[in-house]
Order: C-alpha cells, then sequence, then structure tokens
C-alpha cells in the first residue's frame, strides 16, 4: 500500500519519499511542480521616464525574472477571471510601481525599491537588482503582475530545483523541491497534486464518456 513520508523541510526545500507508487506517478508530479503550478511575475511594464543607459526592454525583461510571493486563494489566472479583460481586475493582476532618482552619487535600485499595491504579492528578495543610476539620471514605471505558469514562460517557474531520486526499496521515491520563494515547498506540491487529480478526473470522464461498440 503506498505511503508518504516528509524526509526534510525548511523554508525553501522539501524531500517527500513515496513507498511503494510507481515512479511515473512521482514524476507527473515533478513536472507539474516545475510547468503548471502557477505564480506571480510582472507581464507588462509601463515606462514612464528612464534616462539610465539600459534600455527599457531589458529593464522589463529583468522585471520579470524578480520572483514574487504568490497568493494562490485570493487570486486567479487571467483568463479564468470574471473581469474577462485584457488590462486585468484586482481578482488577476498586482500592480508595483518605481520611482527613483539619483542625485550626487551612483545608486544601484533593487527590488526593494518596488512598491506593491497588495501586501502579499512583492519581491522574495529586497537585494536583487534593477539598474544602476549615475548621478542625475532617473527612472519611473508601472509594473503589472499576473499569474501564469512555467508552461508559458520559465519566469512563472516555482521552482529552482524539481528532482526524483531513488528511494531504499524497488518502488520507492524520493521527490526533492527547492522553491524560489513565490511560494513554499509544501504549497507547490500540493497545488501539484491538485492538479494531477484534476487531470486524473477529467481523464476518467473522457473515458467513461466514450462510445464504445457492442462486441
Amino acid at each position: 500500500m503506498s505511503s508518504i513520508n516528509i524526509l526534510e523541510r525548511d523554508n525553501n526545500h522539501i524531500a517527500v519519499e513515496f513507498i511503494d507508487t510507481p515512479r511515473q506517478y512521482v514524476n507527473a508530479l515533478r513536472r507539474l511542480s516545475i510547468s503548471q503550478v502557477p505564480t506571480f511575475a510582472v507581464d507588462d511594464v509601463v515606462i514612464l521616464e528612464n534616462s539610465s543607459v539600459m534600455h527599457d526592454e531589458a529593464i522589463a525583461h529583468r522585471l520579470g525574472l524578480i520572483p514574487l510571493r504568490t497568493d494562490l486563494e485570493r487570486f486567479v489566472m487571467p483568463h479564468l477571471c470574471d473581469c474577462k479583460s485584457t488590462l486585468g481586475c484586482s481578482k488577476c493582476k498586482v500592480l508595483l510601481v518605481l520611482d527613483a532618482e539619483s542625485q550626487d552619487k551612483t545608486k544601484v535600485i533593487t527590488s526593494a525599491d518596488l512598491v506593491s499595491e497588495d501586501e502579499v504579492v512583492r519581491p522574495v528578495n529586497s537585494e536583487i537588482p534593477i539598474v544602476a543610476l549615475a548621478p542625475g539620471q532617473k527612472i519611473k514605471f508601472e509594473a503589472y503582475a499576473r499569474l501564469g505558469t512555467g508552461k508559458s514562460h520559465a519566469k512563472w517557474q516555482p521552482t529552482s530545483v524539481a528532482v526524483v531520486k531513488d528511494g531504499k526499496g524497488e518502488d520507492d521515491s524520493i521527490l526533492v523541491i527547492e522553491s524560489n520563494g513565490a511560494l513554499t515547498p509544501e504549497e507547490i506540491v500540493l497545488e501539484a497534486a491538485k492538479i494531477l487529480g484534476s487531470k486524473i478526473k477529467e481523464l476518467d470522464g473522457a473515458i467513461q464518456s466514450l462510445s464504445l461498440p457492442n462486441v
């Protein structure tokens, strides 16, 4: 009979042992953890002013790669939101703004300078560099974060490591997940399991609906 044990766990890492569980099921959880567990990432940037040496596109790319803490209870994927708007609403997007200027010496603008309209959705690390401003230079922009999945773009992947190792027995496996901070490791595994269960249920429904010829 299948059973599960947590071997290791901390804020960003979890190792889960699956006993008497087919390897393909554990690997499915690993793949779903990488590609289909949603997280927040900056998806659209409006540059209002930029006198730095870095191009607008490069700044927007850097912003997209900053991991953001994610709350899956209060927000939904844009295509599932009731607003049905390309602009989004408070249920499917979060606005982050930055307005910074360097006075008399070079100043490195970091993720700590981003101001989020949501108390939860904010950079996981306050020391991620965005751009360096020389004296007299200024940058001002609005960044819109939305939920997405790693299947669409790597910036939405919640994991930095996701591997399956051999367990003690022939049908035992160990799933190791390291989070980038957007979600806890437990949240990633549980969300992946929920997605897997949903997909199996959909497949079962499709099979049950087949009209098979009488033999």
